[in-house]
């Protein structure tokens, strides 16, 4: 799914544990309660993005992730990443 366009995608529930979502657009994606557990969000624009319930634990992402404002991901279970 590496560089999959989901802009407004209804994700909600959706089981995306060990995803390759690198350089995805999730752009106002419906991920609540999305299981991103262990997935690969690096360079994933996820700005405007529903997260609510979204399980991140062990997501990795780095520095040119875009996420919700106000959105803090580490506090979630995900891991930045070099």
């Amino acid at each position: 799914m590496r560089g999959v366009q989901l802009e407004g995608a209804d994700l909600s529930y959706a089981d995306l544990r060990r995803a390759d979502l690198f350089r995805a657009k999730l752009f106002e994606a419906d991920l609540s309660k999305a299981e991103l557990r262990w997935a690969d969000l690096g360079e994933a624009f996820l700005s405007g993005a529903d997260l609510v319930g979204a399980d991140l634990s062990e997501a990795r992402y780095n520095k040119d992730t875009e996420w919700p404002e106000g959105f803090a991901p580490e506090a979630r279970g995900a891991v930045l990443v070099e």
